[in-house]
């Protein structure tokens, strides 16, 4: 002892002549400069990571306001090099200072040296280690403005923390915080070097280079070195530790507490962050089967139907095992890669481009964090959910498990779905009341497990353009699968998928003029090598915002947990047409459907160019107006874009030149329509019609009126009527009023010269000369299906109540509207609709008039209808 007393006493006379830094000295500052590995080997390597300016936007001039630290799950000395590389590079906050870190070999010499007597120092000035908490070296340097690192699981972390009572980096930060004025921003962030979920059993490549949820070196370089850019880097918004130190429930508890809440909740964070790029954790088959039939509800109910249908256990818990063959997905990453090669060849080849809303796609995965994402989209093509998926997978998101029809489960394409996530629902759960209650256990699954779920709310593909009423069965099993607790929250994503021009279109064709629906079958499949060799147009991606269920109920005061049956449906009703009018609202009009629209809206069969721009012109003057989305082409060239599609409806026949050997196309060039093409173009034109219809109401009611002065008043019950009257074929957002609605229009209309305010009269109109004009543009929307409302009323004149069943009561109407057709008593081969005749059928079967005997109801309706007509045909 007394050697080592004369040293330090040597040390303390002669301390100041030697030159160091004391407190600057910790191996856990990382200068980025001339250490064993030169820094531009780092940043070369690092360079294959790809840093989404979009995701870093949060960071810009965040150390200006506060102190940044950022904040990894797993103690990771590759994390913290690529981020304060990535980071310097786009001149963001870099980390330079890593908690529990050591960069002996990443130093220059002069830095060690300088380190090796700063330690050397205290060991001779005090006996022991410098350390960088007790001498506020963290805090001094956080305040020069420098960003940090932290991690939140280390192997021995815990230990010192709990055993050695070592000083743990959350506890020093929250005392740090509430010392300073400054605000702390923690910001969780994560890379993931694959889209594999993790698994509950591991491989022995797992083992061997290391798990996808904390892969080895190894594992890492073969990434950076195969597919670097497949390499995902997220960064969540960041946590202001002031913030949450204020909340009411952490305030008051001791600091030890309010450290473990934190890293808890920054756990979760990462967690959730990287789960919205792989996924939730993915189990088996077996282990979902053997998940969902030990459930002890489901156990009960599966003894008493037992009971109920006089079999066995045995053969209920076989049948209930089969049903969970026949529904459930088996996700696959490898079939989603071989599937998103397969998918970008198919897609380059028959589409002249994707149009993505990418902002769109990133809510998804931010929404995803926080609750399972349902997904709702239109369903116009079979390649709605390819698409989805293939742009999800594509951008770095898990793709979702899809409600995919049970027609759909045939071989081979059956188990391709499956392993893309798609599992299968019967058509209808009539009288399989086992199957439903193994189907709605499968849906609670799947939420409780963090999935992503697709599902149509349509339920079908729309084979006429617009919209269909909203199928309520899976939707109400999703909400109740929430009240059962299955879930948080569900955050609903309403989407369109819109095209140019749809593979089916033949079909639909065929099926809207009452033709048998072909069945899903490998032949279909063979044939359909023959859609590769043309081009379909574009294909356009929108979503709208997204909501939360939890956040609807509260709105609305309603208690989930007590309602009815009655009530449940209520809200399923009322969420189905909220996901419809969003859809709707997310919809981008394309210049098929304005020339469409154009061309089935002039009088008669034959027109001029001329004509046909005089509508399409005020049709676009009222897109312009409303602020419709349009499509890219129509943004960039309208005319060039409108030429187009006329030349293309020329070229494919569904127009012709009246004079054939006209060489140029002028504003005067005839052209006529013919008729077997009109259900074609009308499905093109029920793609825009959304746009349309709020117009066409208000025009039909100013055309009502039959004067060329009126006030907003004298339309208001027209309006309601007609909106009622087509409530099954088009919806209406029911937080908005006729009223607010005739307003919208009306001054959509004065915009466009179709109407001038009478300075005299306050809320009163006159109507222009060429007003009348665009008013009749309008109104035609609505000719078709009052023809195909007018065949219906005529089925229901004849016959007497419950005649034929539903099936056998369309293909009357279909027979009548034939008749009706070739007589000329209604002129639109588009009104041969067997949808309008079914929705028409709805419509009048609720409102009074169910057979022959209703003679009152059903004159009512066919004068109205008369006279709607007179009003509409130009």
């Amino acid at each position: 002892m007394g050697i080592l007393k004369k040293i330090r006493n040597i040390w303390n006379n002669n301390v100041d002549n030697v030159t160091i830094e004391a407190n600057d000295n910790f191996a856990c500052f990382y200068p980025g400069n001339s250490g064993f590995l030169p820094s531009y080997i780092i940043n070369n390597f690092f360079d294959k990571i790809k840093l989404d300016p979009k995701k870093t936007e949060k960071l810009n001039r965040l150390n200006e306001k506060g102190v940044v630290i950022y904040v990894g799950k797993y103690k990771s000395l590759f994390e913290f090099l690529y981020y304060h590389t990535a980071l310097k590079k786009a001149a963001l906050p870099y980390p330079e200072i890593a908690f529990e870190v050591r960069f002996f070999f990443l130093l220059p010499v002069k830095k060690l040296i300088r380190i090796g007597i700063s330690q050397i120092d205290s060991l001779l000035r005090r006996f022991k280690r410098k350390n960088p908490y007790h001498t506020q070296y963290f805090e001094r340097e956080l305040l020069k403005g420098r960003a940090g690192f932290l991690y939140m699981v280390e192997e021995k972390s815990f230990y010192k923390r709990f055993v050695e009572s070592k000083p743990d980096p959350l506890r020093y930060l929250i005392e740090f915080q509430k010392n300073s004025i400054k605000p702390l921003f923690l910001v969780p962030q994560v890379i993931v070097f694959g889209a594999k979920p993790v698994r509950t059993t591991s491989t022995f490549m797992d083992i061997l280079l290391g798990s996808n949820e904390r892969p080895g070196k190894i594992k890492r370089l073969l990434a950076m070195w195969q597919k670097p850019e497949k390499i995902c880097v997220e960064i969540s918004d960041p946590l202001n530790l002031k913030e949450f130190l204020d909340k009411p429930d952490i305030r008051d508890i001791d600091e030890d507490f309010q450290a473990y809440t934190l890293r808890t909740h920054l756990i979760d964070l990462l967690n959730r962050q990287k789960k919205s790029i792989t996924g939730p954790i993915l189990k088996s088959r077996e282990e979902i089967t053997e998940d969902i039939l030990t459930q002890q509800s489901l156990q009960n109910f599966m003894r008493e139907h037992s009971e109920q249908e006089g079999q066995s256990l045995m053969v209920t818990h076989k049948k209930a095992t089969l049903y969970i063959k026949e529904i459930a997905s088996n996700y696959n990453l490898n079939i989603i890669l071989i599937f998103e090669k397969l998918l970008t060849w198919i897609f380059n080849n028959i589409f002249e481009g994707l149009v993505v809303d990418y902002e769109g796609l990133d809510r998804i995965k931010e929404e995803s964090k926080k609750a399972p994402v349902i997904l709702a989209p239109c369903h116009k093509s079979h390649l709605d959910y390819l698409l989805l998926s293939y742009m999800m997978f594509t951008n770095n998101m898990p793709c979702p498990h899809i409600a995919a029809g049970k027609n759909l489960s045939f071989w081979p394409l059956g188990p391709i779905f499956r392993g893309g996530g798609a599992f299968f629902l019967r058509r209808t759960f009539k009288g399989a009341l086992l199957y439903s209650r193994i189907f709605a256990a499968y849906i609670e699954k799947l939420l409780s497990e963090g999935f992503n779920i697709e599902f149509f709310i349509e339920g079908g593909r729309s084979r006429t353009g617009k919209l269909l009423p909203p199928k309520l069965g899976l939707l109400s099993m999703l909400i109740k699968g929430y009240r059962n607790g299955a879930c948080e929250d569900l955050i609903f994503m309403p989407t369109y998928v819109g095209y140019d021009r749809v593979l089916e279109e033949d079909a639909y064709l065929h099926e809207i003029e009452g033709g048998k629906k072909s069945p899903e079958n490998l032949s279909q499949l063979l044939k359909a090598r023959k859609f590769l060799k043309k081009k379909y147009g574009k294909v356009y991606i929108k979503f709208n915002e997204p909501f939360s269920l939890s956040d609807y109920i509260d709105q609305r005061d309603l208690d989930i947990y007590s309602m009815d049956n009655d009530q449940h449906m209520a809200l399923c009703r009322s969420i189905g047409y909220r996901l419809l009018n969003d859809i709707n609202k997310a919809s981008i009009v394309t210049p098929h459907g304005v020339i469409a629209s154009a061309v089935l809206n002039t009088s008669g069969n034959s027109f001029s160019k001329k004509e046909l721009m005089f509508r399409v012109n005020s049709y676009m003057n009222l897109l312009t107006i409303l602020n419709v989305e349009l499509a890219d082409t129509l943004t960039i060239d309208p005319d060039l874009a409108l030429d187009h599609v006329l030349g293309t409806f020329v070229s494919r026949k569904f127009i012709e030149l009246a004079d054939e050997t006209e060489e140029e196309i002028t504003e005067n060039t005839r052209f006529f329509v013919k008729d077997n093409k009109r259900p074609i173009l009308d499905y093109y034109k029920n793609n825009a019609i959304c746009f349309f219809i709020s117009a066409a109401y208000t025009a039909t009611a100013i055309l009502k009126t039959d004067k060329f002065q009126f006030s907003s008043d004298d339309l208001t019950d027209t309006y309601c009527f007609l909106e009622g009257f087509f409530i099954d074929e088009f919806s209406f957002d029911e937080e908005t009023t006729c009223i607010e609605e005739i307003h919208t229009c009306i001054r959509a209309f004065i915009d466009d010269g179709i109407l001038v305010p009478t300075p005299s009269f306050e809320d009163t109109y006159n109507l222009t000369s060429e007003g009348y004009r665009k008013l009749k543009g309008f109104s035609e929307f609505l000719r078709p299906f009052l023809e195909s409302y007018k065949v219906a009323l005529m089925y229901f004149e004849k016959y007497p109540k419950d005649k034929h069943d539903a099936k056998e009561r369309i293909k009357k109407m279909q027979s009548r509207g034939i008749s009706c057709y070739k007589r000329q008593e209604i002129m639109l081969k588009e009104s041969l609709s067997k949808i309008n005749y079914t929705n028409a059928a709805i419509f009048f079967m609720s409102n009074g008039v169910e057979g022959s005997e209703d003679v009152e109801k059903i004159r009512e309706y066919k004068d109205i209808i008369d006279n709607l007509l007179s009003i509409v045909t130009s």
